[in-house]
């Protein structure tokens, strides 16, 4: 951390922030002779002893586990000075102050001497939680793309990539020659894609998928996924928000896409056998071979630009546009890279991608992230057990990503399960029990098991355990992310709550997304001006600092690991000629811990059944949205505004067990 001695005159008290930050209005009225500091925006800044100006700033504070001290942050808003001098919004300079105003002596000294409680990271004067876990050091050059930045990175590792299936192996220079060319093929006429275009990558998990999406980024365009298993219906109600200029898409799966869309398709596939739809008009295997141009001219892409669009259903209902930039992944690759200190000599690690691609997980970190670090990618293109444990044996895994479900499956297993390498499970989606990790252990006492607490509009980051002893700290979702501050925040009175008690978890750090595409509302309504996320999640943070979720006040069932929004199915079922109201609640269950159940209100004279119903929504939605139990009632309860009142639906549901 670079401190630099300024001596500051406070012109004038101009606000107080809600977060009870002070915003003041400074003057430069002497400095050293001479001040340099390179890591500003990537720029060089130097100012001559005569330099008057005002700056508009906002003060805060960070706490160092590295060094016990509390930093008084200048965060600098804007500045009235010559158009060269003036530093980017939110710029954070790192002072140690000394102020001629008495008037303001006494506010500033209380704000100085606030203090960060080590134990927990709670600030008692701001209300905010400040990670413990040391700060990652992040990229500074404005005009960096995720694509440049993991294949500039120097490391030891050979190969990147190996399909579970069929044992191809993918080399380091293999992977980035092919980049480079579909790269090139996307610049080129007849495709010609631009800049900030969008991108829809339809496929299940390939060796191809990682070459896709680091080529369209690499150009400045805009990758958006879209899940396999999702069905027509979905898949163009999610184009249409997006308006991709381009599809690449197995052959299998060509037919889900509109027939009305003018938009070219790659195949990615190695011939264009069976392809008879005419928008075909490369195979990925085509592009591939071109040979790479790296003169052909290209716009120039910074870390503020759009690099991916997926898709969520965020803290309320219906599906939405996540845009993250190239900053955001950026930041969570740097984070997951130092979480597994992959970089410290233990040489190269195999990872076995069991998450879909098409998810921000398996996007961000297998598809592009940990490739940065010279890992190994084992990658399953459809998950089954015996496949897992084959390839487990097989590659030598060390790394095994995992929902709750498929480790209840794997300790349920009559025999020990040969494991080989493997020495760290990383589990998702949803805190694990006391008996789940213990028995695990005692099985396997070679194994740890790390959990992890991320969004998609946190680029998958937020919380994590590191080791197995922040692990057996049972039921918590982990320590705060390097580089992360939080708030609980009661959702009544939106004021911060301290340490044990329990309110909306908001989160803010430089993984979460700038906004939901084309979505002013719902931006408005989860990210706000200072840049806090607000998860949906009601949390507490316990003394030690550590995150336990208690209950979603987002309206989400988390079915394997996939996200089934209640809105969607019930806007299905009232669709429904029998159907006069229906509500959709989340039902436990210890395999695939929730599936949707739905309240059925018949209309009258109709004789609608349960297999009716779960029929006519399983027709039209993807497996994992089924609906897989139903009840009928006469009325479905709501709240005076006509809001269903869900937890009384999940108690009378539950009650029955």
């Amino acid at each position: 951390m670079c401190s630099i001695n300024l001596l500051l005159y406070i012109d004038r008290l101009t606000a107080h922030c809600p977060q009870r930050s002070i915003l003041l209005e400074i003057r430069v009225v002497q400095t050293p002779k001479k001040i340099r500091r390179s890591i500003i925006d990537g720029q060089q800044w130097s100012f001559s002893p005569r330099l008057l100006h005002t700056w508009h700033v906002k003060f805060e504070e960070y706490f160092s586990q590295q060094t016990n001290k509390t930093t008084l942050i200048v965060k600098v808003l804007y500045s009235e000075a010559p158009t060269l001098l003036r530093p980017k919004s939110h710029t954070n300079w790192y002072f140690s102050t000394n102020y001629k105003n008495s008037q303001y002596e006494g506010a500033m000294a209380d704000l100085k001497a606030s203090k960060v409680d080590q134990r927990s990271g709670y600030c008692h004067v701001t209300g905010v939680y400040h990670s413990k876990r040391r700060p990652v050091e992040l990229p500074t050059d404005p005009y960096l793309d995720v694509t440049t930045f993991l294949s500039s990175r120097r490391h030891s590792g050979t190969t990147a990539l190996i399909d579970a299936s069929t044992g191809r192996h993918v080399s380091f220079p293999e992977l980035w020659r092919s980049v480079s060319a579909v790269a090139t093929a996307l610049l080129s006429p007849p495709l010609s894609v631009r800049k900030g275009q969008v991108v829809l990558l339809f496929s299940p998990n390939s060796l191809h998928f990682p070459v896709v999406s680091l080529a369209v980024m690499s150009i400045g365009a805009v990758i958006t996924t879209a899940n396999p298993l999702n069905t027509p219906r979905e898949i163009v109600k999610q184009m249409a928000d997006s308006s991709p200029v381009l599809v690449f898409a197995t052959r299998d799966l060509v037919a889900k896409l509109p027939n009305d869309g003018g938009f070219p398709i790659i195949l990615l596939e190695e011939s264009r056998i069976g392809a008879e739809d005419p928008r075909v008009v490369f195979t990925i295997q085509e592009m591939i071979a071109t040979k790479p141009n790296p003169y052909l001219r290209r716009e120039k892409v910074s870390q503020d630009d759009t690099a991916t669009l997926l898709y969520s259903s965020g803290t309320t209902g219906n599906s939405k546009g996540v845009v993250a930039t190239h900053r955001n992944l950026i930041s969570m690759i740097e984070i997951i890279i130092n979480r597994f200190k992959l970089e410290e000599g233990q040489g190269p690690q195999v990872f076995l991608c069991t998450v879909p691609m098409f998810h921000v997980y398996g996007l961000a970190a297998f598809a592009s992230g940990l490739l940065g670090s010279g890992s190994t990618i084992v990658v399953l293109s459809k998950f089954e057990l015996a496949e897992m444990l084959r390839a487990i044996a097989s590659y030598g895994v060390t790394y095994l990503p995992l929902v709750p479900p498929i480790l209840v499956a794997m300790l349920a297993h009559p025999s020990k399960l040969p494991l080989g390498r493997l020495h760290k499970i990383l589990s998702g989606g949803a805190p694990l029990s006391r008996e789940l990790i213990e028995g695990f252990r005692e099985k396997y006492p070679g194994i740890e098991i790390l959990q992890g607490y991320g969004l998609t509009e946190s680029t998958a980051i937020g919380a994590s355990t590191d080791s197995a002893e922040e692990s057996r700290r049972y039921g918590t979702a982990g320590m705060l992310s390097p580089n992360t501050e939080a708030q609980i925040v009661d959702p009544e009175t939106g004021k911060s709550l301290l340490p044990n008690q329990t309110g909306e978890l908001w989160i803010r750090g430089p993984y979460v997304m700038k906004e939901y595409f084309q979505n002013a509302e719902a931006t408005k309504s989860t990210l706000d001006s200072e840049g806090w996320l607000r998860t949906g999640d009601l949390c507490y943070i316990d003394e030690d600092g550590y995150l336990f979720v208690v209950d979603r006040l987002k309206e989400l069932i988390k079915y394997k690991g996939y996200q089934v929004p209640p809105a969607e199915l019930e806007a299905l079922l009232l669709t429904h000629p029998g159907i006069a109201d229906a509500a959709v609640i989340p039902f436990p269950d210890k395999e695939v811990g929730q599936f949707p159940m739905a309240y059925v209100v018949r209309k009258p004279g109709t004789q609608l059944t349960e297999t009716e119903v779960m029929t006519f929504v399983g027709k039209q939605v993807a497996p994992y949205k089924k609906v897989r139990r139903v009840a009928f009632v006469s009325a479905v309860p709501k709240n005076a505004s006509g809001k269903i009142l869900r937890k009384d639906l999940i108690k009378l549901a539950t009650s029955k067990l």
